[in-house]
């Protein structure tokens, strides 16, 4: 159950487009980096544009205010899942979204499950509730 967060400028997205670019995540989550169906954790903080610097790094990449930081924190994914998720993002933000492939960023964040609580101060995965 990946925990996913979203960050663009403020003020370039409606509302209809901040949840179709939502949408289209977990979408890409469900069907190549094996996310539980019912899961959806999605944190979208929206900065101003001096809050939200990601500068080229000598990849030839072009920004715009419609950058898309996406981090996504999850364990035990293979090399070739995260590679496929990379893939399947930029093709289908493209796709529904019409973003620019040069203004996406996307991170996949390892950790444990003793990393997670879902609520009521409980490990959840170390109770075996999850």
């Amino acid at each position: 159950m990946p925990l996913v967060r979203i960050d663009i400028v403020k003020g370039v997205r409606s509302p209809e487009q901040v949840k179709k670019l939502a949408d289209v995540v977990q979408r890409v989550l469900l069907d190549h980096f094996n996310a539980p169906p019912g899961d959806r954790y999605q944190i979208i903080t929206q900065h101003e544009d001096y809050e939200l610097i990601c500068e080229d790094t000598d990849l030839g990449l072009t920004r715009s205010r419609e950058l898309v930081v996406i981090q996504i924190f999850q364990q035990g994914r293979t090399e070739e899942q995260k590679k496929a998720t990379y893939k399947y993002l930029f093709e289908n933000l493209s796709r529904y979204c019409g973003m620019s492939g040069d203004d996406l960023i996307i991170t996949c964040l390892e950790n444990t499950q003793a990393d997670w609580s879902f609520g009521t101060g409980e490990a959840q995965f170390l109770t075996g509730r999850l």
